[in-house]
C-alpha cells in the first residue's frame, strides 16, 4: 500500500526535465484527466451521447488589413447553446483567447469543448514558460490538432469538438485561419471560414460581404452580419438579443495582441444592422 507523501514536496515527476508539452506530461502521469480519456475510461456512454450535453454552434472568422495598414483576424461566435430542440443557454461564450496572439472558437459539445480550450491555453502557457519563447502560429495549430485527435473516442460517441483557430503570425505579419475535422485534420483557410450548425448560411454571407482591404471595424461588421444571417435560417444560432442585451462575442487579433470588442460597441453596431434591415426590401410590416 502506497503511503501519501506529507512532506509538502512536489512529486518527482514535477521536478524532472522533460517535454515542453503539458498535454504530454498529463498523458504520462494522469491520463484520466485528459478530456478525451475520461468517458472512455469509465466504459463509455453506451452508444451516442450527443443528446446528453449542450451544443455550441456557429463561429465565423475572417482576415482583414489593407496593404499598408494593420493586419489580423476577426473571430466571432453567437451566444446560444442548444440541447435537442431546447435552448440550453442564451449567454454561452464560444470565442476565447488562446494566448496573446491567437483566438479559438468552439463548436460541438460545449462542456468538452470548453475543457479542451482551457487545456490548450495551459499548453501554450506551459510551452512559453519552459522554452522561454512563444510558440509559432503553425506550432499552435498543430498542437490543437493533436489535442482534437485525442478526443476521437468521445467524438465517435457523439461528443465531437470542432474548433476554429486563428491568430496573428508574428513571422509573416498577417492573420491566418485554421479549421479542423473530428479526427484532428488541420486545414488552413483563406480569407474567411465558418463552423457549426449555421456555418452554411454564415459562409454565404461571408462570400458576399468580405473583400480585400477591410479594416478592423469593417471586418467586425462583416462578422456580425454573417452571424445575423446564420441566425435567420438556423434555429440553433442565436442572433443579437436587444431585449436581454446579449451580443455576440467578437475578438480581433493583430500585432497588438488579442482584443475583445466591448458590448457597447457591439450594441451600437447591432442596432445599426437591425435598423438597416428593417428598412430593406424584406423588412418592416407585410402588406
Amino acid at each position: 500500500m502506497t503511503t501519501a507523501d506529507t512532506s509538502g514536496r512536489l512529486p518527482d515527476a514535477f521536478l524532472r526535465p522533460g517535454s515542453s508539452s503539458f498535454v504530454d506530461f498529463l498523458g504520462e502521469h494522469a491520463p484520466d484527466l485528459l478530456p478525451g480519456r475520461r468517458l472512455a475510461a469509465s466504459g463509455g456512454a453506451g452508444g451516442s451521447a450527443s443528446g446528453l450535453a449542450p451544443h455550441a454552434t456557429t463561429i465565423v472568422a475572417l482576415t482583414f488589413g489593407p496593404g499598408d495598414g494593420p493586419r489580423g483576424v476577426v473571430m466571432a461566435g453567437d451566444r446560444r447553446a442548444t440541447q435537442g430542440n431546447m435552448i440550453a443557454n442564451r449567454e454561452i461564450e464560444k470565442v476565447f483567447a488562446a494566448d496573446e496572439y491567437s483566438a479559438v472558437g468552439i463548436a460541438g459539445s460545449a462542456g468538452i469543448a470548453v475543457e479542451l480550450v482551457r487545456l490548450f491555453q495551459l499548453e501554450l502557457e506551459h510551452y512559453e514558460k519552459i522554452e522561454g519563447s512563444l510558440m509559432s502560429l503553425d506550432g499552435k495549430a498543430n498542437r490543437l490538432s493533436t489535442m482534437i485527435r485525442g478526443n476521437l473516442s468521445l467524438a465517435l460517441q457523439g461528443l465531437a469538438v470542432v474548433p476554429l483557430f486563428g491568430g496573428y503570425d508574428l513571422e509573416r505579419g498577417l492573420g491566418r485561419i485554421f479549421s479542423y475535422d473530428v479526427t484532428g485534420g488541420r486545414y488552413e483557410e483563406h480569407d474567411h471560414h465558418s463552423v457549426g450548425s449555421g456555418s452554411v448560411f454564415a459562409r454565404g454571407a461571408l462570400k458576399k460581404l468580405w473583400r480585400p482591404g477591410l479594416d478592423a471595424a469593417a471586418a467586425v461588421r462583416v462578422a456580425v452580419e454573417a452571424l445575423y444571417d446564420a441566425a435567420d435560417d438556423d434555429s440553433a444560432t442565436g442572433g443579437p438579443d436587444t431585449v436581454r442585451r446579449i451580443w455576440p462575442v467578437v475578438a480581433t487579433v493583430t500585432a497588438d495582441g488579442y482584443r475583445r470588442v466591448d458590448d457597447d460597441e457591439l450594441a451600437t453596431l447591432a442596432e445599426q444592422i437591425l435598423a438597416e434591415r428593417r428598412e430593406g426590401p424584406h423588412g418592416g410590416a407585410r402588406a
